[in-house]
C-alpha cells in the first residue's frame, strides 16, 4: 500500500515546455513533458499531472509538496503585460526610473534605447516628506500631499501601488504610513513598500525592485490563486511551494506578496541540481548550462559552491548579474544565482537582415505556434526547423512524441535563410545551428571569462530540451574537455525543484567603518535579522531546531562605489574575527579583480542573513528514472558542416552505452532530449548514468 502524501512532484513551465518529474519516497522517478498552454500555463500543469499519475496507476492522495517553477513573472515583464502600476516617491525622485545609473548597455550606439520603466511618468506621483540617511526626519509627511496622490492613482485606474521614500531603509516610518493611507483610500490595490522588499540604501535600486514587485504582484497572486484552486479540484490540496530566484523555495503566499523573488526561479532550479549532481559524481568545479525552447542559461558551481549575485537584470539584451553589462533592462536588487540568460533556444526565430547578416533570436516562436516543424502555425524558421534539416531530429517525431514535419522546415529554412545567403539548405541550417551555439557560448563566457575564469578548467553539464544538442560543439569552441548530460535531461530542471529547501534572504544596511567598529552593534544587528527570519518561518510551520543561518556582510573600500558579499561566521564577532573579516575581504578583492588595498579603510554596507530549512527526511539520495519507451535505433542521415558533410549516423538510447569509449558521430536519443556526439569525440555512461562526451579541447 502506498503511503499517504510520501511522493513530491516538481513542475517546471518554460515559454515552450512544461516539465513535470514525481519523485516516489524510493528515489525512483517517472517524467512527463508536454507543451505549455501560454493563454493559462495552468492548463499545461493539470494535463501532465493528470496523465503521469495515471500512466504510474497513482492517486493524487500520494502526493505532499507541489514545487513549482515558473516564468510567469519574467514574461509578464519582458511582454509588458504586467498590472497598470503607480508610484508614490519623495518630492524630487520622481524620475528616478529614467535617471537610473546613467549606464548604457552600448556606450557607443546612438540607436541604443533602454526599456521603457514599467510606470509611466503620469503615474509617478510625488509627495512632501524627507528622512536623512540615518534615519531622522528633515520635512515630516504631508498627509494631503498622500490622499491626492493615492485618489489620483486610483482614479486612474491603477492596480498596484508601489510606494518608495527616500532613506526609507533608514526609517520606514513615512512609508509605512503612507502604506496605511493606502490600505484606507484604496483597499482592492495591490501595495508594495520598498522597506519591506528591499531595505537597503541606494534609491535607484530600491525603486526599480520595488516597482517591479507591484508590477507582477497582481498576475502572480491571480495565477497562484488559479493554480492551487485547479490543483486542488483534481486531488492535490498542496502545499504548493514556489522555487526562487536565489535558489530556495518559498510557499504560494509568500509568493504572492513577494513575486521580485520568483522572476528566476526556473533557471535557478536546474543550478540546484547540477549542484547537487556535481556533488555526487565529486566535481568541484562545473558550468551548467541550461537550453530550452526558448533561452540558454548558465551559470558555475566552483568549489562545490553555486555562485550568488546580489542583483540583475531582466529584459536586456542579456541577463545576467555582471555590472560590466548594465543598463539593457529593468534592474533588480535581490539574492539570486548568478546567471547569464540570452536568447538562444529552439524555438529562437531565425532571420536575415537587410545587409546578409544571420540572426538567432531573441525572439522566440514559444509553444504557440511554435517552431514550423510542429505544424501549429508557426511560420517562421527557427534553430529547431534547422535541426530538423541536419538530420539530427527525427523528421516525423520528437523523442516525447510530437509529431514534426520535416518538409516544412526544409521549405522555410530554404525560403528564409539558404535563398537570402546564396547557400543550400544543409549549408544554411549548419550556419543556423553553428550560431545558436555561439549564443551559448556567450552565456557561459558571461560566468566565467568575465568573471575571471578559465572554462577549460571546468566541467560542462549540459541540459534542458535543448542543451545535449548543442553542448559538445559549443564546448569544443570554448576548448572545454569534458561534457556531461545527465539522465531525463529535458527535465532536469524539475527535478531541481526537489533538490531546493526553504529559504529566506534578508538584507539591512549597517553603514560603518570596519575600523574601531563596536563588535556588540554587529551582534545586536544580526541578531535582530536572525529574530526576524525566525518569525517568518515560525509563522509557516517550521520551528527554530530545523533552521540554519548563513550571515555575510557587503564590504568594500572606502570610496568604491559597490562592494563584495563575504561569509561572516560565529567567530567574525570579536575584535579578533573582525579582523579575519578584512582579511577575508582583501582576500575576495584580489579573487574577483585581481589586486587589493592592503591597509586602506574598509566599510560595511550591508548585513545579510539566509535562513535555511532543514529537511526532516533525506531526500538527496540519488535518483533513479523509470525508463522510458526505448530508442528505435537505426540511423539517420546527418550533416556535420563542410569539413565531415552528410554523414550515415547511428541512433542508439543511453541504455546502449557503456563505460566503453564510444566514438562518434552518434545520435542519442531519449524520451525529452537528445544528445549529438560529433565526428572525432568519444563517449561513455558513467557509473551514475551520465552520458561523458570527450570533446579533444
Amino acid at each position: 500500500m502506498t503511503e499517504a502524501k510520501s511522493y513530491r512532484l516538481g513542475v517546471d513551465v518554460g515559454g515552450t515546455f512544461t516539465d513535470l518529474v514525481l519523485v516516489a519516497p524510493d528515489g525512483r522517478a517517472l517524467t512527463r513533458k508536454v507543451l505549455s498552454t501560454t493563454a493559462n500555463y495552468a492548463e499545461a500543469i493539470i494535463t501532465g499531472t493528470t496523465a503521469l499519475l495515471a500512466d504510474a496507476g497513482l492517486s493524487p492522495s500520494v502526493v505532499g509538496d507541489v514545487i513549482h517553477g515558473t516564468t510567469v513573472a519574467t514574461n509578464a515583464i519582458l511582454e509588458r503585460r504586467g498590472a497598470r502600476t503607480g508610484l508614490i516617491t519623495t518630492a524630487g525622485f520622481r524620475d528616478l526610473l529614467e535617471i537610473g545609473r546613467l549606464r548604457l548597455a552600448r556606450l557607443y550606439d546612438l540607436d541604443f534605447e533602454r526599456p521603457a520603466p514599467l510606470v509611466s511618468r503620469r503615474l509617478r506621483l510625488e509627495v512632501g516628506e524627507r528622512m536623512s540617511h540615518v534615519g531622522e526626519v528633515v520635512t515630516a509627511l504631508d498627509r494631503e500631499s498622500v490622499e491626492q496622490a493615492v485618489d489620483r492613482l486610483a482614479g486612474d485606474g491603477v492596480e498596484s501601488i508601489a510606494v518608495c521614500l527616500l532613506h526609507a531603509y533608514a526609517n520606514p516610518a513615512h512609508e509605512q504610513a503612507v502604506g496605511a493611507i493606502v490600505r484606507e483610500r484604496a483597499p482592492g490595490l495591490a501595495l508594495t513598500l520598498s522597506s519591506d522588499i528591499l531595505p537597503e540604501m541606494r534609491e535607484f535600486e530600491r525603486t526599480s525592485t520595488a516597482v517591479t514587485n507591484a508590477y507582477v504582484m497582481p498576475v502572480m497572486a491571480q495565477y497562484l490563486e488559479a493554480l492551487e484552486r485547479e490543483l486542488g479540484r483534481v486531488g492535490l490540496p498542496g502545499p504548493l511551494l514556489v522555487m526562487q530566484s536565489n535558489g530556495g523555495v518559498m510557499t504560494a503566499e509568500h509568493g504572492r506578496r513577494r513575486p521580485v523573488h520568483v522572476i528566476e526561479s526556473g533557471p535557478a532550479a536546474g543550478v540546484i541540481a547540477t549542484a547537487a549532481l556535481a556533488r555526487r559524481i565529486g566535481e568541484g568545479n562545473v558550468i551548467s548550462i541550461d537550453m530550452g525552447g526558448t533561452t540558454a542559461k548558465a551559470s558555475v558551481i566552483e568549489g562545490f559552491e553555486i555562485k550568488r549575485t546580489g542583483e540583475f537584470e531582466i529584459g536586456g539584451s542579456m541577463s545576467q548579474g555582471s555590472r560590466l553589462y548594465k543598463g539593457s533592462g529593468y534592474l533588480l536588487r535581490v539574492p539570486a544565482i548568478d546567471i547569464a540568460e540570452v536568447g538562444a533556444g529552439g524555438g529562437s526565430i531565425v532571420s536575415v537582415d537587410g545587409a546578409g547578416a544571420l540572426h538567432v533570436g531573441p525572439r522566440s516562436a514559444g509553444a504557440v505556434p511554435g517552431p514550423v516543424c510542429y505544424g501549429l502555425g508557426g511560420t517562421e524558421a527557427t534553430l529547431t526547423d534547422a535541426n530538423v534539416c541536419l538530420g539530427y531530429l527525427h523528421p516525423a517525431r520528437l523523442p516525447s512524441g510530437l509529431v514534426l514535419h520535416a518538409d516544412q522546415a526544409r521549405r522555410v529554412v530554404s525560403e528564409q535563410v539558404g535563398a537570402p545567403l546564396g547557400l543550400g539548405l544543409s549549408e544554411a541550417a549548419h550556419g543556423v545551428y553553428l550560431l545558436g551555439c555561439a549564443g551559448m557560448a556567450r552565456a557561459v563566457r558571461a560566468v566565467t571569462i568575465e568573471r575571471g575564469r578559465d572554462p577549460q578548467e571546468f566541467t560542462l553539464i549540459a541540459f534542458g530540451g535543448n542543451g545535449p544538442l548543442f553542448a559538445a560543439e559549443m564546448a569544443r569552441s570554448l576548448e572545454i574537455a569534458r561534457v556531461l548530460v545527465p539522465p531525463a535531461p529535458g527535465v532536469w530542471s524539475a527535478l531541481g525543484l526537489l533538490e531546493a529547501e526553504m529559504e529566506h534572504h534578508l538584507v539591512r544596511t549597517f553603514l560603518r567603518p570596519l575600523a574601531g567598529l563596536e563588535p556588540r552593534d554587529l551582534v545586536e544587528a544580526l541578531a535582530s535579522l536572525e529574530s526576524e527570519a525566525e518569525s517568518l518561518l515560525r509563522a509557516q510551520g517550521y520551528g527554530a531546531d530545523r533552521v540554519e543561518i548563513e550571515r555575510s556582510a557587503d564590504l568594500k573600500y572606502q570610496g568604491q562605489s559597490f562592494e563584495l558579499a563575504v561569509p561572516l561566521g560565529p567567530a567574525a564577532m570579536g575584535i579578533d574575527g573582525i579582523s579575519r573579516l578584512a582579511e577575508a575581504f582583501d582576500k575576495e578583492h584580489e579573487r574577483t579583480y585581481g589586486h587589493k588595498a592592503e591597509g586602506d579603510p574598509i566599510q560595511i554596507v550591508n548585513l545579510r542573513l539566509t535562513a535555511r530549512v532543514r529537511r526532516a527526511t533525506d531526500l538527496r539520495r540519488e535518483t533513479r528514472f523509470t525508463p522510458g519507451e526505448r530508442a528505435r535505433g537505426g540511423e539517420r542521415e546527418a550533416y556535420f558542416g563542410p569539413g565531415h558533410g552528410m554523414i550515415r549516423t547511428p541512433v542508439i538510447g543511453r541504455e546502449d552505452l557503456d563505460a566503453r569509449p564510444r566514438s562518434g558521430p552518434l545520435l542519442i536519443d531519449e524520451y525529452d532530449a537528445t544528445t549529438l556526439v560529433l565526428p572525432d569525440c568519444l563517449t561513455h555512461l558513467d557509473t551514475h548514468g551520465n552520458i561523458v562526451i570527450d570533446t579533444g579541447g
